[in-house]
């Protein structure tokens, strides 16, 4: 059973671009349309760039830097719920085997 995609137009820094997409995709893509148009135009706004091509790399560059770092941030986070997890187990271990049976 395939899902059928339909058109969606969604308009970039006043540009409309025609996406094909699920209709469970589309809020998706909606909201990162948004959030991309968002990039651009604070990228655009701070007047050092000009060039819609230029405007658009420095927002995927912005995009990927949040990205990688909240990526680390979170390796960081996993690593430490990883690591308390397992301090837990080894109590809850020893509280087993010190148990009269």
């Amino acid at each position: 059973m395939s899902v059928e995609q339909k058109p969606v137009t969604v308009t970039i820094l006043e540009k409309e671009y025609t996406v094909a997409c699920t209709e469970d995709e589309r809020d998706s893509l909606l909201t990162s349309v948004e959030f991309l148009n968002g990039k651009m135009k604070e990228v655009r706004s701070n007047g050092k760039v000009a060039g819609s091509e230029r405007i658009v790399v420095m927002a995927a560059l912005n995009i990927a830097h949040e990205y990688l770092e909240h990526k680390n941030n979170n390796q960081g986070v996993s690593e430490d719920v990883h690591e308390a997890i397992k301090r837990v187990q080894a109590k809850i271990s020893n509280a087993l085997e010190s148990t009269p049976g």
